[in-house]
């Protein structure tokens, strides 16, 4: 037997052993559970007397008992044994509730809805993409009825915050950001069109459909969600044709558009006229950023806990500041462990793409995490003034319903990846 025989049997082995020994999700679970009941214990401790204390309690035994009911029936009665997806999910939905709960007690059941709910997308989701023939005929449809939430929203929207991208109903009853759930459907259309490319016709369709939605949230004045758009359009290509020369025509177009717009619309330009400069406006436009910067340090390594926090009386804590949130009342060490787990949602997406039985699950979940972690990034770098703010959220921590489904769509595709997910596949693999 030669050397290169036994090599190749070697890595087969290394590859099955892996496939054997997947994540103790029982262990993790174990520990997110015990962290949430910390959780819970520091809002009934240190909130004031505006909390509600059933109303914690309830929201994180239900909470819990999701997460318990999930795991029982997938792994106990459906036999899955790869959990590292929804292991992220749930911890970052846990951290996000847990703010909202103690900032706004009167809001935790909404928060807890849009988290099931966001769940409810996610098995639905992955249920669709277990046939890649109904990927395809869904495409088009996806398409159409994603620049038409776009229009629809255009036209009857009400203006938040400078921004045309909410839909309101019933006086404020129910408010639905249509631009969230459409980066699902955006990299969803992408990856089923570039999965099938065998002409050019299908990649104009695409490039079409990415101007579109790309131009309607610029006129929206959305700018932070048209940002990320583009840049998922451009690891999309990328994935597809890995040409960097055409990916730095498409951001060179991009870049010389940019500078016609700041040229002839001004008022975009105002927009961002305190970027770098927030210590002169700290009493108007830098007023929250500022804020952010000071109290988010005073949290050190353990942070301040639930409840005790400053930033929390600020405008838009749990949603534009979520980040400074995490760093003020849990502490530099939860909010690292935040980042990392986008980055290995990232590194996830790259290790199973090379074994994925169609590019199109290789494509849609790599686009997805990076779309996730790009979306980190300039919250982050945003609200401390690293990068121009763009009131964007945190994935899964930021409070909002529309949010947080986007995100169990985007972490479905990133699931849809790993043929152990589907167990017709997990078999074939296994043989």
């Amino acid at each position: 037997m030669s050397k290169k025989i036994q090599k190749d049997k070697k890595k087969t082995h290394k590859r099955k052993m892996r496939y054997r020994r997947p994540v103790n999700w029982l262990f993790l679970l174990l520990l997110m559970t015990a962290f949430q009941i910390f959780c819970a214990i520091q809002i009934l401790t240190n909130g004031g007397e505006d909390i509600v204390k059933g109303t914690i309690i309830a929201v994180f035994a239900l909470y819990i008992t999701v997460e318990w009911t999930y795991f029982i029936v997938f792994a106990g009665f459906l036999r899955r044994k790869s959990f590292e997806v929804e292991l992220i999910a749930f911890f970052l939905s846990g951290i996000g509730l847990a703010l909202t709960t103690s900032v706004y007690p009167n809001k935790a059941y909404t928060q807890l809805i849009a988290i099931l709910l966001g769940i409810g997308v996610f098995i639905v989701l992955l249920w669709i993409l277990s046939d890649i023939d109904r990927v395809v005929k869904l495409r088009m449809p996806v398409a159409i009825l994603s620049i038409a939430a776009l229009v629809f929203t255009l036209i009857f929207a009400k203006n938040i915050n400078g921004a045309r991208n909410w839909i309101v109903i019933g006086n404020g009853l129910l408010s639905i950001q249509t631009s969230e759930i459409v980066k699902v459907a955006f990299i969803f259309v992408g990856a089923a069109t570039l999965e099938t490319l065998q002409s050019t016709k299908l990649l104009t369709k695409y490039i079409i459909f990415a101007v579109t939605c790309v131009g309607l949230l610029f006129i929206m004045k959305d700018f932070g969600t048209a940002l990320i758009f583009f840049f998922t359009f451009v690891i999309i290509a990328f994935l597809r044709s890995g040409d960097i020369k055409t990916i730095f025509l498409i951001c060179a177009g991009a870049l010389i558009g940019g500078i016609g717009v700041l040229t002839f619309k001004p008022y975009v330009a105002n927009r961002f006229n305190s970027y770098r400069h927030i210590w002169e406006f700290a009493d108007t436009k830098g007023y929250q950023q500022v804020r952010l910067l000071i109290y988010s340090v005073s949290g050190g390594l353990f942070g301040l806990g639930l409840g005790n926090g400053k930033l929390r009386g600020i405008y838009a804590s749990t949603e534009d500041l979520a980040f400074g949130m995490v760093c003020e009342e849990f502490g530099i060490i939860i909010a690292f462990t935040v980042l990392l787990t986008f980055v290995a949602l990232v590194v996830y997406s790259i290790r199973y793409s090379v074994a994925s039985r169609s590019s199109f699950y290789s494509i849609a979940a790599c686009a997805a995490s990076a779309l996730l972690l790009f979306q980190t990034a300039l919250h982050v770098f945003g609200a401390t003034d690293l990068l121009p703010w763009t009131g964007v959220t945190l994935p899964f921590i930021s409070r909002g319903g529309s949010s947080m489904m986007c995100c169990w769509g985007l972490v479905a595709l990133i699931k849809a990846i790993d043929v152990k997910t589907y167990k017709r596949y997990d078999k074939v693999v296994k043989g």
